[in-house]
C-alpha cells in the first residue's frame, strides 16, 4: 500500500500520534512504547513517516488505559487484550484474571498499611528537635 500524505490519511479518518494522544489520554511517549512492545499493532505510515492510528487503535489505547488505572500489569493487559478479541473466550477466564488481580492489590494494601502503621510509630516517637538522636534513623540503620 502507498503510503499517503497525512492530510489524505485524516479525511479518511486516522489521528496522527499528537491527535490520538489527545482523544486517548495516552501520551504519545506511552503509544511509542505500547508499539514497541507489541500491545498495539505497529502504525501504518504517512509518506513523510508520520504514524497513522485508526478508531480500533484508538479504542485500544483506551482499553489499555484504563487497565492500566486498574493497575493491571503489563503482562495481564496482553491476556485482556487477547480475551477481548477471542469472541470464543470464556468470561470466567476474564473473571479470574480479575479475581486474582483484586487480591494481589488487597495484599499490597494490607502491606502498605502496615508500613504507614510503622512510620507513624516512629515518627511518635521522634522528638522532632534540633538534636542528632533519630528513632526514625536508628530503625532504618538496623
Amino acid at each position: 500500500m502507498a503510503r499517503p500524505e497525512l492530510a489524505d490519511a485524516r479525511r479518511d479518518g486516522f489521528h496522527n500520534i499528537g491527535d490520538a494522544a489527545s482523544e486517548t489520554g495516552v501520551s504519545a511517549k506511552m503509544i511509542r512504547h505500547y508499539e514497541s512492545i507489541g500491545l498495539i499493532p505497529k502504525a501504518g505510515r504517512t509518506f513523510a513517516g508520520y504514524r497513522l492510528y485508526a478508531d480500533a487503535d484508538l479504542h485500544r489505547l483506551r482499553f489499555i488505559k484504563r487497565a492500566r488505572s486498574l493497575g493491571f500489569s503489563m503482562k495481564q493487559i496482553e491476556i485482556l487484550l487477547a480475551l477481548w478479541k477471542d469472541n470464543r473466550r470464556a468470561n470466567c477466564d476474564v473473571r479470574k484474571l480479575a479475581e486474582a488481580h483484586a487480591a494481589e492489590l488487597g495484599e499490597k494494601i494490607l502491606e502498605m498499611q502496615a508500613m504507614q502503621r510503622t512510620l507513624l510509630d516512629l515518627a511518635k516517637h521522634c522528638r522532632g528537635n534540633q538534636r542528632p538522636e533519630c528513632p526514625i534513623l536508628d530503625d532504618l540503620a538496623g
